[in-house]
């Protein structure tokens, strides 16, 4: 077929055997964020502010009882976007919440069934606000992250269930801040979601300092010590305030509404400002 000459597309197509490549499939995985308000116990405190990840624990085989990303299959006659809020409504039940391409994982035997490459999302929420009910096997894990120049270790925690991973972090290239993620310790989390995660956490961290998403992760109004502690979270450090008033001051915009009660003094309130 190769060497045969075709005088039109049509006769090429005609011709055409697919079965002569090998077949793969293609899946879309969603990472879900929140950093949402948790009681301190102090009414004298701001609530304490949790980075948490949604995971769906696994019915069938396999990894079976094992948690992982809510995802599925794409079908033949679906985009790869389209196919994402399609099993993320089947899976969590949630839906009509911020969304955006991560990365496409492809690592050969990254799936025990067959070649199968995926599609991941980034997904960003206040989790408190969610008016859609989970599904019952959907659980919100609140997330301790400890990095350094060698590794990442994560410890999930959904009040039920506790387990960590550990990544290894590999310089890419010398002059650049990208690395490459080995899986060192992960016993409870399927595919190879712990390393996709991981990149989401990185994602995030990278893309707060010079875009608005994090405010998807917000109320609609909200106070700057509340905004700060979402960033100080994401980030793990944290901030000065000066810095930090620099950092968001053109994105926001003060109201005339106040926060009051919480054994503290009232607040002012503030809202997202987009971009015109």
């Amino acid at each position: 077929m190769d060497n045969k000459i075709y005088k039109s597309e049509e006769e090429f197509l005609k011709d055409y055997d697919s079965n002569q490549f090998e077949k793969l499939s293609m899946t879309a995985d969603t990472l879900i964020f929140s950093v949402a308000s948790e009681e301190t116990g102090n009414y004298r405190k701001l609530s304490e502010k949790k980075f948490s990840v949604l995971l769906v624990k696994r019915d069938n085989y396999p990894f079976k009882d094992k948690w992982c990303l809510p995802g599925g299959f794409v079908g033949i006659e679906e985009t790869i976007d389209a196919a994402a809020k399609r099993i993320l409504k089947t899976e969590t039940n949630l839906q009509d919440i911020y969304m955006e391409q991560l990365y496409t994982f492809g690592d050969i035997n990254r799936d025990p069934r067959m070649r199968i490459v995926s599609v991941s999302y980034i997904a960003l929420v206040d989790k408190n606000r969610l008016k859609d009910h989970l599904s019952k096997n959907a659980s919100w894990f609140e997330m301790n992250i400890l990095e350094d120049d060698k590794e990442i270790q994560v410890t999930f925690d959904n009040h039920y269930e506790n387990f960590s991973i550990v990544i290894e972090k590999k310089l890419k290239n010398p002059t650049s801040d990208r690395y490459e993620y080995v899986v060192k310790k992960n016993t409870q989390l399927a595919f190879d979601h712990a390393k996709v995660i991981v990149c989401g956490i990185a994602r995030l961290k990278n893309k707060i300092a010079y875009t608005d998403i994090v405010f998807n992760m917000m109320p609609k109004y909200f106070t700057l010590g509340e905004l700060q502690q979402v960033y100080e979270v994401i980030l793990g450090k944290e901030l000065l305030d000066p810095a930090f008033r620099r950092m968001i001051q053109t994105k926001v915009k003060k109201t005339e509404k106040v926060q009051t009660g919480g054994g503290h003094r009232p607040s002012v309130l503030f809202q997202y400002q987009p971009k015109k």
